[in-house]
Parts: C-alpha cells; sequence; structure tokens
C-alpha cells in the first residue's frame, strides 16, 4: 500500500485558543504522511495558542478564518480537544455551521477528548456512537450519543476518540475513513 493513499484528500482542523497541543499535531502528521493536506481553520485569522495539558504550548498559524473557509473545500473535518478551544468553538454560531455541513454533505469528521462537545451544541450526536473524554462522556449521553468507553468509535463517518492515549488508534482511522470518503449516515444526524 502505497504511503500516498490520502493524496488529493484535504483536512479542516477547526481549533481556537487553548486546544491540545498533540491532539492537532498528531493527526495532521498522520495525514500528511499519507500525503494528504491539512488547514487550520479559527475563529479568526492570526495565531491560535495550544496547551499541553495544564501549560502553555506553541503558537500556530490558521489558513483560514471560518468567514472563509466552506466545508465544499474540504473531505473531512477533525476537531481537536483541550479545555478551551470546544468551549469557544460551541458558543460560536459559524462554528457550528461550519461543522453541520460536513455532516450534510456526509463528509467524516473527527473529535476527541473535549472535541465532541462542539457535535453537542451542534445537535451531531443524537443516535450516534460515540466517545470522548470521560469528563463528557454523560454529556454525549445527555445529547443522544451512544457512549462506548473505547481509544475509539467509529460510526459511519463520525470517529470519536477519548485523550492523547488514544492518539495511536485515532489516527489510523481518520486516515482510513478520510481514504473511504462520504457515508451517508452522517446525514442522518442533521435530520435528526
Amino acid at each position: 500500500m502505497s504511503n500516498q493513499r490520502a493524496e488529493g484528500r484535504k483536512l479542516a482542523i477547526l481549533a481556537a485558543d487553548g486546544f491540545e497541543q498533540i491532539e492537532l499535531t498528531s493527526p495532521k502528521e498522520a495525514i500528511e504522511a499519507a500525503g494528504g493536506e491539512t488547514k487550520i481553520v479559527s475563529i479568526e485569522k492570526g495565531f491560535i495558542h495550544a496547551n499541553k495539558h495544564r501549560e502553555h504550548g506553541d503558537s500556530f498559524h490558521v489558513d483560514m478564518s471560518l468567514e472563509e473557509a466552506k466545508a465544499d473545500d474540504f473531505d473531512a473535518l477533525l476537531i481537536p480537544g483541550g479545555l478551551f478551544s470546544p468551549d469557544t468553538l460551541r458558543t460560536n454560531d459559524r462554528a457550528k455551521d461550519f461543522v453541520s455541513k460536513f455532516f450534510e454533505q456526509k463528509k467524516p469528521v473527527f473529535a476527541i477528548c473535549h472535541g465532541p462537545q462542539v457535535l453537542i451544541s451542534a445537535n451531531l450526536v443524537n443516535g450516534r456512537e460515540v466517545t470522548g473524554f470521560p469528563a463528557i462522556q454523560q454529556d454525549l449521553r445527555n445529547a443522544g450519543g451512544k457512549v462506548k468507553d473505547q481509544s475509539v468509535v467509529v460510526d459511519g463517518g463520525l470517529v470519536t476518540s477519548r485523550s492523547p492515549d488514544d492518539l495511536g488508534d485515532f489516527n489510523a482511522k481518520i486516515v482510513e475513513e478520510i481514504c473511504e470518503g462520504k457515508h451517508a449516515r452522517q446525514r442522518e444526524s442533521v435530520t435528526a
């Protein structure tokens, strides 16, 4: 199998200040190693700042703002976790609309750790099999998700994971799902 099996595939990474650094960099590297392209999308252009658990992490250049970004231009979406980024994104209507468009277009969506909180606020987990950081698993259940406590949960194009400890399994599924392409089940989330 070619190392470039994701060639021609484009991943949007939706993040804001306070994302967990490794949850952005590790999947980004996995997609790029498979030949895909990644773009960081945020509320505004400029730079966003990562956390490394409770410490400050590095700054990352934002490739495009939510105002500029269109789901039509990407094959899949990644939402890293961390405590602050998902909290900011889940209250931003433009962010929730951007995420919803991927589901409408049946494209894969990947969320790790606290990242699924954005999906909760966009009303996209009802009836779906999901996981997340242990502290948000009850929130996922309350939003209608069928929560499984395992390293990675795949449900028809929706891929969720619990924490940086699960990145090996998560990254493998990200590459697999972006290569598979569209999944009809994704659209069910926006009509539920």
